[in-house]
């Protein structure tokens, strides 16, 4: 076995960032941006109003002052004349600033009658204008990696960016293996289950980015997993779920052996999880998840998703911890790093009773993975503990 850092690493070895290709911006959500973008324009363009109400020029603001309306000025229509002293342009939010203009009084603050206004109360300092380039200026850029969020599409369209560089889709083939499996809607015999594996990983993989694959269930014999394996041949990352332990039917590693897998490692000194497998096999990656649901779903967590950062071009780095007071004590750890289900409430962390890899109703109801190094002595309520939020 080896630790858990240590397998991370060799992962990270047999993945490597996928080449770039362009896609039109409304495509672009949750991509990873593989290059700087910079922006086309300024933003705004010209000065503009921030408020609904007259634009002036700023030499007397005070209570009693008043200025002839010459004209009006709205988003997409621009005042073409010039504001002198003594003069207002009504003017609408989003509207450029009239030429001569440097203030903008809001409607509130005015009365009119005909095309006279008079201002009621003293004008404080607050221009209401938003000047040229105040948000961005052309050359300003979007630096990359950058997985896309809403406010950065937005961004990018404000920059009149329409296409951008991203990172390909990682394809990930999930193959779950076993006599024992059937899949949900189908009727099991007396001695099967339901695959659930597939879904949760399905899921995960989605969320990160990628492009997940549900491959059929490959049976307990090395003709089915090897024809299950070939449908998988032109993914990115194969992931098998189930038959990678040293059970008579676990035959994974075998077949995949057979087939050419360069096997990095086997085993991981953690818990749940220790049957994990990686390697590469012909040109893509291949991880082997342990078959209990909990065991394949925190492996996935682990060394699925970070492996896949890597993928997309957000470079090599383990799932993001954050720490937090226990809320009970806690015995000693054993041998293996733990990663425990455990519930984040005002008080801390609390780690369920039962942490067996094959209770999903824990995990389900679990908002953390909380992370116990080997031979981690008893705890007390109070000591801070790093987990992986879920």
């Amino acid at each position: 076995m080896i630790p858990v850092d240590a397998a991370l690493e060799q992962i990270f070895a047999l993945v490597s960032p996928l080449n770039v290709e362009t896609v039109p911006l409304g495509d672009a959500a949750g991509r990873v941006l593989a290059r700087d973008v910079t922006a086309m324009r300024d933003q705004p363009p010209f000065a503009a109003s921030a408020m609904d109400g007259y634009a002036v020029r700023g030499d007397a603001l005070s209570r009693g002052t008043q200025f002839t309306v010459i004209g009006e000025a709205a988003a997409g229509h621009a005042f073409d004349g010039q504001v002198a002293a003594g003069q207002a342009v009504r003017i609408f939010t989003g509207a450029p600033l009239p030429a001569g203009a440097d203030h903008v009084i809001i409607q509130e603050d005015v009365t009119r009658e005909g095309n006279i206004i008079t201002l009621t109360q003293d004008i404080d300092t607050n221009t209401n204008i938003r000047p040229a380039g105040g948000d961005f200026r052309v050359g300003d850029s979007i630096a990359a990696p950058r997985q896309l969020r809403p406010a950065d599409l937005a961004l990018l369209a404000s920059m009149n960016v329409a296409e951008v560089p991203v990172h390909r889709r990682p394809v990930v083939a999930l193959i779950a293996t076993g006599d024992e499996l059937v899949m949900p809607g189908e009727t099991p015999g007396p001695d099967q289950i339901i695959a659930s594996n597939s879904f949760g990983l399905k899921a995960m993989v989605e969320a990160a980015g990628a492009e997940a694959r549900l491959l059929p269930i490959a049976r307990d014999t090395a003709a089915s997993l090897t024809t299950v394996l070939k449908l998988a041949e032109d993914a990115d990352l194969i992931v098998t779920i189930g038959g990678a332990s040293v059970g008579d039917h676990d035959i994974v590693g075998r077949v995949a052996a057979d087939m050419g897998l360069d096997r990095a490692f086997y085993k991981v000194a953690m818990r749940p999880g220790k049957p994990l497998m990686a390697g590469r096999l012909g040109t893509a990656t291949l991880l082997g998840l342990p078959g209990n649901p909990v065991s394949s779903l925190v492996c996935g967590h682990v060394f699925l998703l970070p492996a896949l950062r890597k993928m997309l071009g957000l470079g090599a780095a383990a799932a993001p911890r954050l720490s937090a007071p226990l809320a009970v004590d806690i015995g000693p750890n054993g041998p293996r790093e733990h990663y425990m289900r455990a519930q984040l409430g005002a008080g801390g962390l609390t780690p369920f009773d039962n942490q067996d890899s094959s209770l999903l109703s824990v995990l389900s109801q679990a908002h953390a993975l909380m992370v116990r190094a080997p031979n981690d002595p008893p705890r007390a309520a109070g000591d801070m503990m790093d987990y992986i939020p879920l």
